[in-house]
C-alpha cells in the first residue's frame, strides 16, 4: 500500500488492543468502567493503530510515484521535517525534525514525498539511529542518486519523563551515503541544515 491517510480501522484489531487497555488499566489500579474511562480503552487502540501506520505502507512505492527525469546535479535539502515517533524500548514518544539531502543522478522526486517517507518509518516502534538509517537506505536504494544524508535531531519521552529525567537532552543522529561522505560535500549540507536562509 502507498501512502494514504489512515482513517479506517480494522474492527477485529481494535477490539483485541481495547481489551488489553482495559486489562492495563485495572492493573494499574484505575476503574476503567469510570466516567472518564469509560471510552479510553478504544480511543487508545485507534491512537495506536494510527502512531503505528507505517507497518502497513511502503515507503519505496510513495517515491516512484513522483520520480522524474531530471538533468538537475546539484544538493536537494529538504531541512526542518518534524516527526514524531515511539522508542520501541518504553514506547513513549520521541519527537524532533528530520534534515535530507540528496543529489539526483538522472532522477529527482517530488519535494513532498521525502517528508512522507520520513513520516512512514517514523510510525513504526523505532530507536533513532534506526529511524535514520531506514531513511538514508529507502532514498539511496530507491532514487538512486549520487549520494544522500540524514541527520534526525529529537527529544525522547523516556529520558525527560522517567529514567535519568533529564529535561533539555537532544539526540543528533545522522548517515551519509555517496559523495556525501566526503567532506566537502558533507560540510555543505551541514551548513544548510545550520542556516537561516530567509
Amino acid at each position: 500500500m502507498g501512502y494514504k491517510r489512515f482513517e479506517e480501522y480494522n474492527v477485529k484489531v481494535t477490539d483485541g488492543i481495547r481489551s488489553s487497555y482495559q486489562t492495563i488499566l485495572s492493573e494499574l489500579g484505575e476503574d476503567p468502567v469510570r466516567e472518564g474511562l469509560k471510552k479510553t480503552p478504544e480511543r487508545a487502540a485507534k491512537a495506536m493503530q494510527f502512531l503505528t501506520q507505517g507497518y502497513h505502507q511502503d515507503p519505496a512505492k510513495i517515491l516512484k510515484s513522483a520520480m522524474f527525469r531530471e538533468g538537475y546535479s546539484d544538493m536537494v535539502v529538504v531541512k526542518d521535517i518534524e516527526l514524531y515517533s515511539l522508542c520501541e524500548h518504553h514506547m513513549l514518544p520521541f519527537f524532533g525534525k528530520a534534515h535530507v539531502a540528496y543529489i539526483p543522478d538522472g532522477q529527482i522526486v517530488g519535494l513532498s514525498k521525502i517528508p512522507r517517507v520520513v513520516d512512514v518509518f517514523a510510525r513504526r516502534l523505532q530507536v533513532q539511529e534506526r529511524l535514520t538509517h531506514d531513511i538514508l537506505e529507502c532514498i539511496n536504494e530507491t532514487l538512486k542518486p549520487q549520494g544522500v544524508a540524514v541527520v534526525i535531531e529529537a527529544s525522547h519521552m523516556c529520558m525527560m519523563m522517567r529514567g535519568i529525567q533529564k529535561q533539555n537532552s537532544v539526540t543528533t543522529t545522522s548517515g551519509f551515503r555517496g559523495v556525501f561522505e566526503t567532506v566537502e560535500t558533507r560540510t555543505e549540507f551541514l551548513r544548510l541544515i545550520g542556516s537561516d536562509l530567509s
